[in-house]
């Protein structure tokens, strides 16, 4: 992405960030995901990173949540407004993973500080970075999540939420999954290192295929295929006729 495109897609990130704020379509996963921390921390949470591991999970949905807000702050034609001023399609799909992105990192933050406060006698620089990496792994993961599941790529509101939901839950609680099942696995078992730097890659790798297969949808990709696959589907009763019914 080249200069112009990129301070375009910052310029829609910031402006998708004060349509989410004003609507105040944010609250719901942040105060969900504030309300977990209050539960993980209001006690004994016992010893850092463990009590990292339900709020790194719980993250990954919450991330999907909040990108799927964003990706829908705008109807139909205030997104092709924001389209033309932003130079292309590119840029806009690049500003709301951006936006997402910057409101996982914000949640991500927010949890290992309660952690440090809560927990400051098990709390080391070494363990601050395992539950950071741990809980952006799992955040940006759901930022692809919601990416994919907003339009074009799922128009509909309950089929994207459904998506959604048994995707999250499937692939979540799956501990040998990378990047979020074993990043909080890892979390869990007291055990970082390297493992977690792989994870957050993955998750990075996970959110630019999830924004460009939003593109490819949104420049028709969907629409090609179908025209190059109807003569097939036209002729593909026949066929299954002939090949399986009388001589």
């Amino acid at each position: 992405m080249n200069r112009a495109r990129a301070t375009a897609a910052l310029a829609v990130a910031r402006m998708l960030g004060e349509d989410i704020a004003r609507s105040q379509r944010f609250l719901v996963p942040a105060l969900l995901f504030g309300a977990v921390l209050a539960v993980l921390f209001g006690g004994d949470p016992g010893a850092l990173p463990e009590p990292w591991a339900a709020s790194a999970l719980l993250l990954y949905p919450v991330g999907a949540w909040l990108t799927h807000s964003l990706a829908g702050t705008e109807d139909d034609v205030a997104r092709t407004v924001t389209v033309t001023a932003a130079g292309g399609i590119v840029p806009v799909v690049v500003g709301v993973a951006v936006a997402g992105a910057a409101g996982v990192v914000a949640l991500s933050v927010l949890a290992v500080l309660w952690g440090l406060i809560a927990g400051f006698s098990t709390a080391t620089p070494a363990i601050l970075l395992v539950g950071l990496l741990g809980h952006l792994a799992c955040g940006l993961s759901g930022v692809a999540v919601g990416l994919v599941c907003a339009r074009p790529v799922i128009p509909s509101l309950g089929r994207a939420l459904l998506a959604g939901l048994v995707f999250v839950v499937v692939t979540g609680t799956r501990s040998w999954l990378p990047p979020v099942g074993t990043a909080a696995a890892s979390l869990g078992s007291g055990r970082g290192g390297v493992g977690l730097f792989v994870d957050v890659l993955l998750a990075v790798v996970l959110v630019a295929a999830a924004a460009a297969l939003v593109v490819k949808c949104e420049r028709g990709w969907p629409e090609r295929w179908h025209d190059r696959l109807e003569p097939v589907r036209r002729r593909l009763p026949r066929a299954l006729r002939d090949r399986f019914g009388p001589e």
